[in-house]
C-alpha cells in the first residue's frame, strides 16, 4: 500500500485546510485509515481514524472541528479541517493498516503505511 498526502499549507487561526491521502494498493475490507500528527520535538499523536464501516473517531483536541471521510471512487481519504488554530500547526500524516482493531485505533504501531507528511502551519 502506497500513501500520497497532500492539502497543507499556512493559514490564519480560524481558518479552514483540507488534507487529501491518496492510496493505492489497496485490496478487500477490514482495514482502517487514520489521521496522525507531529508537532517539532514531539511524538506522532492520533487525530482521526476512519474504519472500513465507515465509522469515525476523532482526538478531543480536534472534536467538532475536524471531519474524516473518504471516496471510494477516487481511492481517497479527506480530513477537512475548520476553526485551526495555532496549536494544530504540526506535520500531518495519513497511514493504513489492515485488521485494526476498534482499541487498537489510536495506536501509531497499528498502522503498517504512512504517508509522507504534510506541513500545516497556523499563525495566531
Amino acid at each position: 500500500v502506497q500513501l500520497q498526502a497532500s492539502g497543507g499549507g499556512f493559514v490564519q487561526a480560524g481558518g479552514s485546510l483540507r488534507l487529501s491521502c491518496a492510496a493505492s494498493g489497496r485490496a478487500g475490507s477490514s482495514y482502517a485509515m487514520g489521521w496522525f500528527r507531529q508537532g517539532p520535538g514531539t511524538e506522532r499523536h492520533f487525530v482521526a481514524g476512519l474504519r472500513y464501516s465507515g465509522t469515525t473517531h476523532y482526538a478531543d483536541s480536534v472534536e467538532d472541528r475536524f471531519t474524516t471521510s473518504r471516496d471510494d471512487a477516487e481511492n481517497t481519504e479527506y480530513l477537512q479541517m475548520n476553526s485551526l488554530k495555532p496549536d494544530d500547526t504540526a506535520v500531518y500524516y495519513c497511514a493504513y493498516g489492515r485488521g485494526v482493531i476498534l482499541s487498537n485505533l489510536r495506536n501509531v504501531a497499528a498502522y503498517s503505511a504512512w504517508g509522507q507528511g504534510t506541513q500545516v502551519t497556523v499563525s495566531s
